[in-house]
């Protein structure tokens, strides 16, 4: 197991490597001049000479080769110094720090309602298929499924504050500061992200446990006497679990880049809401930092599944 742990790990370095040059390179190409931007932020639009424009890329960094901005870049990161915006001049790792809780919670709660919400359904379609509640339930997925997650989340709004007169918070609260209040800023956003991905795991945990109910231990264990309940918690649960851990880590994932939409939607000052702040800004450091730290969560998170796949199943970590 160890062995296959630190296989896996290497296997990610060179992933993050590559990650980080695309990265690098795709911020120096996109479109629009963060240093006129500032410009015109702070005196409308105007123009600087060729000598500001110099000190100011000097004193950013920025006038140099590259490679060297690159391996300078990498270098900062391993000492932990993320830099500072070029808007406000604050740390990057500050802002991490702030604003990182917010959106980790709201992933949290997502994962754990889209499992509370989406197993349990895939479970009775499976076990009492083509029946009413099967139907229905087939329906409600269909539903979430089309929904956008911004759409959840506005519908979401509209009825708390039309019909229970709810208001979030407007500043960032952390949670250990007051839990209330912050459970009121990151469960609405966690309802709306968690219904959409319990969609996504009903469908795929109802799919897999049919597959794995017409398998032939399955039958000869329902012969042999076994309860159904006894045959669907000890047997078919373990095999049916790997493509439904599949599908949660993709997701939670992907909730990475939807955060961007969920947040402005809620108004919730997480990274999220950082990160399209910092594109609006064309504040180039802000942005890398960030999309590379959801580049280095995104494979934490496939390594922590593969990690699951080996422990529900052995075969997989002797392959």
């Amino acid at each position: 197991m160890q062995q296959y742990i630190l296989r896996r790990i290497l296997l990610a370095i060179p992933t993050l490597i590559g990650v980080s040059i695309l990265i690098f390179l795709v911020m120096r190409v996109l479109p629009g001049d963060p240093l006129q931007a500032m410009v015109d932020e702070e005196s409308g639009p105007t123009s600087y000479t060729e000598e500001q424009k110099e000190v100011i890329l000097t004193s950013l960094g920025l006038n140099r080769p590259l490679y060297q901005q690159y391996f300078s870049w990498m270098l900062d990161i391993a000492r932990g110094d993320l830099g500072f915006s070029f808007w406000r001049d604050t740390p990057i790792r500050e802002t991490i720090q702030r604003r990182g809780p917010i959106t980790a919670e709201i992933g949290i709660f997502a994962v754990i309602i889209s499992w509370v919400v989406g197993l349990p359904v895939g479970m009775i379609g499976a076990i009492w298929r083509n029946s009413f509640t099967d139907y229905v339930s087939r329906f409600t997925v269909t539903f979430f499924l089309a929904a956008p997650s911004f759409w959840l989340g506005l519908g979401f709004i509209v009825i708390t504050v039309m019909f229970f007169t709810w208001r979030p918070p407007i500043n960032l609260v952390q949670i250990w500061e007051d839990p209330w209040r912050n459970l009121q800023m990151t469960l609405p956003p966690a309802f709306a992200v968690g219904l959409g991905m319990a969609a996504i795991i009903a469908r795929m945990s109802r799919a897999t446990l049919l597959e794995v109910f017409r398998e032939d231990y399955v039958r000869t264990a329902l012969a042999k006497g076994l309860g159904q309940q006894m045959v669907v918690w000890r047997h078919v649960m373990r095999n049916a679990m790997l493509p439904v851990i599949t599908v949660s880590g993709l997701q939670l994932a992907n909730l990475l880049g939807g955060s961007v939409a969920v947040e402005r939607a809620f108004s919730v000052p997480g990274l999220g809401a950082a990160l399209a702040q910092a594109m609006n800004d064309r504040d180039w450091m802000v942005m890398q930092n960030l999309v590379l730290l959801f580049a280095v969560i995104f494979v934490v998170i496939n390594l922590i599944v593969d990690l699951a796949y080996a422990l529900i199943d052995p075969r997989i970590r002797f392959q």
